[in-house]
């Protein structure tokens, strides 16, 4: 393989240099060069014209999915892993990537298969320690501890394994780049390798990533828009419940959501996540509604809960984990001028329990209804959920994916939906209070 030279190149502007300089010269930007490797450019004939495909006949090809081994991860990744399918997973220190890692690798040797596990950051004998930990039998995973990426490159290339993993890309180096591992550069090289050596044997390849402060992977933003999948695992890890959240899938729908419980043998899959997050619902509490949401395909229930208290501030506070404190403010102004309810001189603190995060306008109702029982100190029925958005007329809008939402909350013993007037009969077991305003939906609940 020919020599590769390096230049500089600015992140700001894209101007490349044959050194490193602390300001760019084109943008004279500060500290933005970064070390990349240039192929040198192909000299000679060319060759023949390439040969194109019709669309019609890749349509024709079906696509072969393989299981992961773990029924959530296959959810996530949107049926199972797809040859030469490049995966990112992320998340905070010690929230579980390695170990989901190590069990799907597992998983997928006592499928039959062959994986690669490249552990980059712990030695051979760490690996083994937490794999006896887990109770895992390692069949078919095999485990090479090494930082190098020319190294890594010829076990890929040379090994016909069904799944690669490496833990982690920011602890690969290539030696034909003189900065550190971790840096610009390195990440974006040695990634870009990676993934063309896993596309062109047809391994799937996993690529373990680490997180800044502010929650975002670390290295370059192109690294996300090189892979096929992003997969980030959010919760706090000193909570037993994981959700691995699919934010980018060219395979399958993006929003998917697993759940996983971290216990004495590692992460297992939820099936029945809804249960699990209802399970410690306080008995006839105000503020507690009942969400009807979806994540990407999958409904969920979770509990809403609010907290209205008097406040002796100039400006009451407004402050919601799990929801969106923009909608919160408007929710407030809602309640205030359409409900009859005087928000002004309180303080308003929202909760989504579990560390769900609710994006989709769908729970605004129940937003609304944990504030509204909060504030006159009564609780919702314990057999009610909500789900529909508030316009800021007052008006409920219907929502998508409605038989989806009341199939589940039939399946989990809920008796009553409040929801905005739409198409097609309820579940057997379920009755329907449907408002088109806001005010009289809450009416309905008492």
């Amino acid at each position: 393989m020919a020599k590769r030279s390096t230049v500089f190149v600015c992140q700001s502007c894209g101007a490349s240099q044959p050194k490193w300089l602390g300001q760019c010269p084109a943008c004279q930007s500060w500290d933005s060069l970064v070390e990349e490797a240039v192929s040198p450019a192909a000299k000679g004939p060319q060759g023949p014209p390439p040969a194109t495909l019709p669309l019609t006949g890749a349509l024709e090809r079906p696509e072969q999915r393989l299981a992961a081994g773990i029924a959530e991860l296959d959810r996530v990744l949107g049926g199972g892993l797809v040859a030469g399918m490049v995966v990112l997973v992320g998340g905070e220190p010690g929230i579980g990537k390695s170990t989901l890692m190590l069990q799907s690798a597992e998983a997928l040797g006592a499928g039959g298969g062959r994986v690669l596990y490249v552990t980059a950051e712990e030695s051979a004998r760490q690996v083994g320690l937490r794999a006896a930990r887990l109770g895992l039998a390692g069949a078919g995973v095999e485990l090479l501890a090494d930082t190098s990426l020319e190294t890594i490159l010829g076990a890929v290339r040379d090994g016909g394994f069904t799944a690669v993993v490496v833990d982690s890309i920011q602890a690969i180096k290539s030696g034909e780049l003189a900065s550190a591992p971790g840096a610009v550069g390195q990440v974006r090289h040695c990634a870009a390798e990676l993934a063309g050596a896993a596309k062109s044997g047809g391994s799937a390849l996993f690529l373990v990533g680490h997180v800044t402060k502010e929650g975002s992977l670390a290295g370059p933003r192109v690294l996300e828009h090189m892979v096929d999948t992003v997969l980030y695992f959010e919760a706090e890890p000193s909570m037993r419940l994981r959700l691995l959240r699919a934010v980018k899938n060219r395979f399958g729908a993006t929003d998917e959501v697993g759940v996983f419980e971290m216990g004495e043998r590692g992460l297992a899959g939820v099936s029945n996540p809804s249960a699990m997050l209802l399970a410690h619902r306080p008995a006839s509490a105000p503020g507690s509604a009942v969400c009807a949401a979806m994540s990407g395909t999958r409904p969920l229930l979770v509990e809403v809960q609010a907290l209205v208290s008097p406040s002796g501030l100039a400006m009451p506070r407004r402050q919601a984990l799990g929801v969106d404190p923009g909608r919160l403010h408007m929710l407030a102004a809602v309640l205030a001028i359409h409900a009859g309810m005087d928000l002004g001189g309180h303080d308003v603190f929202v909760n989504v329990t579990g560390g769900v995060r609710l994006t989709e306008p769908a729970a605004d109702l129940a937003v609304a209804a944990a504030i509204a029982s909060s504030l006159a100190n009564r609780p919702l029925p314990a057999s009610a959920v909500c789900f529909g958005e508030v316009g800021l007329a007052g008006e409920l809008r219907a929502v998508g994916r409605s038989a989806a939402r009341l199939a589940e909350a039939a399946r989990q013993g809920f008796g009553q939906a409040l929801c905005a007037p739409g198409k097609g009969a309820p579940p057997s077991g379920l009755k329907m209070l449907s408002a088109s305003r806001l005010d009289r939906a809450l009416a309905l609940l008492w």
